[in-house]
């Protein structure tokens, strides 16, 4: 029983940006660590294109070596119809689509306007409904932009309609490049979840600013849920100058356990998931509870 629902998304957002190719074999080591944890719901590639994010030119490859885990609900990034007609090939529970809040950070990230990606995803909700595979629309750059600077409510908002229109069943709000503070959050997620209504909703949030946490509690006092988090805080995004890495998994169930808000999750295998994430790292993660504990029990 839990009254959250963690996303790890490690395995994908966490490793895309790595200059060094992490094996296949390491990404599936760590889904399997993050299952062991009693985490389900793992973001555990992406079908971009291989020339574009190398890192995950292996996502059939690591599909294919986790579906053996009974209990994962396995989620796949998807940019474009190609990217989705690969990733249906798949034992998938779900396929995350991602837009933007922001035309200049869109045709960076996915190289379209917002009105070609909105098309491209109507186009395929139908065949996904078909194949049993959710569809979750992530909005990035939600509450700023690197290159428009800040973003307003309505851009947002106004996105989020034409989503839940498309026939979205998961929405996701994404800080990418880790700016927002805890009444913004509250501002716009209050209006996003009056707009999506029953359609569950999710917030992805960056940790550049050491703001994470509290963002994500903010975003949990207004009614959010869902977290889009990845362990030991590795990650950022390839095409968002300055974005550091996600908050980490252990610091937000940390938090979360500490309140008495119930994760479902083992924390003591988690910090084993984390530190098996942060050694496939080149950068110095960002997650801090993992070397608090880790110091105390030395």
């Amino acid at each position: 029983m839990s009254d959250v629902v963690i996303i790890d998304v490690s395995p994908r957002d966490g490793l895309q940006n790595e200059p060094v190719l992490v094996s296949t074999e390491n990404k599936i080591k760590l889904v399997e660590l993050l299952v062991e944890s009693g985490i389900t719901k793992i973001e555990a590639t992406s079908f971009v294109h291989p020339k574009k994010v190398p890192q995950m030119a292996d996502a059939s490859d690591v599909l294919d070596g986790v579906k053996h885990l009974p209990t994962l609900d396995a989620i796949a990034l998807v940019p474009n119809t190609k990217g989705f007609e690969r990733a249906r090939l798949h034992n998938l529970s779900e396929v995350n689509w991602v837009s933007s809040a922001t035309e200049t950070f869109n045709e960076k990230n996915i190289g379209m306007t917002i009105d070609e990606s909105i098309s491209q995803f109507s186009s395929f909700v139908g065949q996904a409904k078909k194949d049993g595979i959710k569809t979750c629309f992530s909005i990035a750059v939600s509450f700023g932009c690197p290159y428009e600077g800040d973003v307003s409510e309505e851009q947002v908002l106004s996105v989020l309609r034409r989503a839940i229109e498309a026939g979205a069943d998961r929405i996701s709000i994404a800080d990418t490049i880790g700016i927002a503070t805890p009444d913004h959050v509250e501002r716009l997620m209050k209006k996003v979840l009056q707009e999506a209504g029953d359609i569950p909703v999710a917030i992805h949030l960056h940790d550049t600013r050491g703001l994470g946490s509290a963002n994500a509690y903010a975003a949990y006092g207004v009614g959010v849920k869902i977290f889009e988090v990845a362990a030991s805080g590795i990650g950022g995004c390839p095409f968002a100058p300055g974005a550091a890495g996600n908050l980490a998994t252990e610091d937000l169930v940390y938090l979360f356990e500490r309140m008495n808000i119930r994760t479902g999750i083992d924390f003591e295998k988690l910090l084993d998931a984390a530190d098996f994430a942060a050694s496939l790292s080149s950068k110095n993660p960002l997650g801090r509870i993992r070397h608090v504990e880790r110091k105390q029990k030395q």
